[in-house]
């Protein structure tokens, strides 16, 4: 069921990413990996408070030490984000942005969940 509600909270997440990379990029020219960057951050920081409130209920009172476990596998995670992006869209396929942060984002998504679920929100 945890693993349900990652992916809910998830997608919510990657609208908001998606929403936010698009604009960043496409309206305000942006440079992608910047774009990308942002879209992740805040994407992060709203699957976190849903995650926390939601996917894994957690109580824990220190909320600040558990953010900065969270943010730490996001930015982990970003790091993996914009390399798969770069090898997709540069290296290897020559893939269209979106379709290769969409790749990025399923990739990215399992690593997110299983050190979140065993580091950051453990039971």
């Amino acid at each position: 069921m945890k693993f349900l509600k990652f992916g809910i909270v998830g997608f919510s997440g990657l609208l908001l990413d998606f929403g936010v990379t698009y604009v960043a990029k496409e309206k305000l020219h942006w440079n992608k990996y910047v774009a990308n960057s942002l879209g992740f951050i805040l994407a992060s920081a709203s699957n976190f408070i849903f995650n926390r409130i939601w996917t894994f209920n957690s109580q824990d009172p220190e909320i600040g030490w558990q953010y900065s476990k969270f943010l730490g596998v996001a930015l982990i995670g970003l790091l993996l984000n914009n390399l798969i992006i770069y090898l997709l869209t540069e290296r290897f396929m020559r893939l269209n942005f979106y379709v290769a942060k969409f790749c990025a984002i399923v990739i990215v998504f399992l690593w997110n969940f299983s050190i979140n679920y065993l580091y950051t929100f453990p039971r």
